[in-house]
């Protein structure tokens, strides 16, 4: 269990602008848009907040390859492609397929598979357009 820690107008500040995004924005996208009502907050303190948010469960943290983190605000379980051209994570409508993995997984693992983490690769259709 996390420990409490007190509430801040910032952290709230950062839950509430995720959530007005879909397309999940990087710690120097959040600190930019925060820094609108908090002029004096450091970028450290948003990279702080996000960590905590992301560790406690309250939003998630996108992390790829070759790219900066993400941040998301819907915790629901849901998958994401990432555009190899222009770097967008962008949320894919599909049913869900996460327990089916963990099965075909588990036949050959002697431990226990607790999550697993899938996102998808390709060129979005901005990018296809601009071709």
């Amino acid at each position: 269990m996390q420990p409490a820690t007190k509430k801040s107008k910032q952290r709230d500040a950062i839950i509430k602008f995720l959530m007005t995004r879909k397309d999940h924005p990087t710690a120097d996208m959040v600190y930019m848009n925060i820094k609108e009502e908090f002029p004096k907050i450091s970028l450290g303190t948003v990279y702080r907040n996000l960590a905590l948010l992301s560790e406690r469960g309250e939003i998630l943290k996108l992390s790829y390859e070759g790219g900066a983190d993400h941040y998301d605000a819907c915790t629901d379980p849901h998958y994401h492609f990432v555009c190899q051209e222009c770097g967008a994570v962008i949320d894919l409508e599909m049913a869900p397929i996460d327990e089916k993995l963990k099965e075909i997984a588990s036949e050959n693992f002697p431990g226990k598979i607790t999550q697993n983490i899938v996102y998808f690769k390709g060129i979005c259709k901005n990018c296809l357009k601009n071709h």
